[in-house]
């Protein structure tokens, strides 16, 4: 239970205590300590009423005593001269009297003076309560250099003086494009196999939907994530990867899917033609059977459009080819620059296969193996190299 309710609430409480201290470490500090005292005394004395006013009350009387204990009266005056709450009355602490300010905190975690890197790792310890050496494990460096990493981000935001708060309105579209990336980000880190970190970034698209919930592109992210990880039971058996095309159905999760065609309707409903919006609506698409790949193709290029990506362009070649012009699809991967993309290059391989032109595709295939360390990956490039 209480596994759960440091899910549920640990974001709000830190977003709390960061507008009350206006500090990042002291904030998770005591978060930290109040979640602690929890874990001690609700098993004996029964959940509060009130189970995050209590945390945040708590947080906050602990982050006093400890200013108190460091002697830094003069910095911190305003905070002691504020009205402190009695850990024994929380209950009496209506929920309406307790602001939710993660949505502060999401745009401060990824404010532009920050990293991608930085951005990506305050978002996950300070809204999605994840630890350190768990955030390293994710991306792949030491628990120390994570470390270091956090503590950089949060001096640049004090010395840059960057502001908790949502930025105004005519800073708000670039802004949330931003906030969108770095879930996004969460969530591809997730997709290749860290189900957890997928499901992370599904629960902050959530609290985002819930904090706009008239913001089209929003409900298109959220959309587009819960449609792709409604496969993730059916992407890999016993360890190896298995194409769209091969998977068993029965495992997609049919619920999550109905969740996610929802919110697609939603950013529909909302006049939404972004960016994620056209990728959930593609995301919807692939799950029917039979598939519209011409629908699908169409959409994509809507999409490249907008983004001007290359990587876009590569998926639309591969819907060109799965609607039956496979040579159609060649021509459009040979006009792209993307010779570092392992994606590129096993697309096509497979579409050289197609084509029988078996010595070429190999040759892709060979590429692709140079650029791909993922093990499930390697594994399958390697199995349609061997059976050409």
């Amino acid at each position: 239970m209480l596994d759960s309710v440091f899910r549920q609430y640990w974001g709000r409480v830190v977003a709390s205590l960061v507008g009350y201290l206006g500090d990042f470490e002291r904030a998770e500090d005591a978060a930290q300590e109040a979640f602690a005292i929890a874990v001690e005394r609700w098993p004996r004395q029964g959940t509060p009423e009130n189970p995050v006013a209590w945390l945040i009350t708590t947080a906050r009387n602990r982050a006093i005593d400890r200013i108190r204990r460091e002697r830094a009266l003069a910095a911190k005056t305003r905070l002691l001269e504020r009205d402190e709450a009695v850990e024994d009355d929380v209950n009496d602490l209506g929920s309406d009297q307790i602001g939710d300010e993660r949505l502060e905190l999401l745009f401060t975690c990824c404010h532009p003076a920050l990293s991608i890197e930085a951005q990506v790792a305050l978002t996950l310890r300070t809204l999605g309560g994840l630890a350190n050496d768990e955030i390293a494990r994710a991306f792949l460096v030491s628990p120390e250099t994570m470390k270091r990493r956090l503590s950089r981000a949060r001096t640049k935001i004090k010395l840059a003086g960057i502001p908790f708060s949502v930025p105004p309105a005519r800073l708000l579209t670039e802004r949330l494009g931003a906030v969108l990336t770095v879930i996004y980000l969460i969530f591809n880190e997730g997709y290749g196999g860290r189900a957890d970190l997928a499901t992370e970034a599904i629960a902050l698209g959530t609290v985002l939907s819930e904090l706009m919930p008239d913001e089209a592109e929003v409900h298109g992210l959220l959309a587009l994530m819960r449609l792709h990880h409604a496969r993730r039971r059916a992407r890999f058996l016993d360890g190896e990867l298995v194409r769209l095309a091969d998977q068993d159905r029965t495992l997609w999760d049919a619920e999550a899917i109905a969740v996610g065609r929802t919110e697609l309707d939603r950013a529909l409903a909302l006049r939404g033609r972004g960016a994620y919006v056209l990728q959930a609506a593609i995301a919807s698409l692939q799950l029917d059977d039979p598939i519209d790949w011409l629908q699908i193709g169409a959409l994509y290029q809507q999409l490249s459009r907008i983004t001007g990506s290359p990587v876009v362009e590569l998926n639309r070649a591969v819907a060109v080819a799965e609607a039956g012009s496979p040579d159609e699809a060649l021509a459009i991967v040979d006009r792209l620059s993307l010779d570092g993309y392992r994606y590129l290059h096993s697309t096509r391989a497979e579409l050289l296969r197609r084509l029988d032109r078996p010595e070429e595709a190999a040759a892709a295939y060979r590429r692709a193996l140079e650029l791909t360390d993922a093990d499930a990956e390697v594994r399958f490039l390697r199995e349609r190299l061997a059976s050409l």
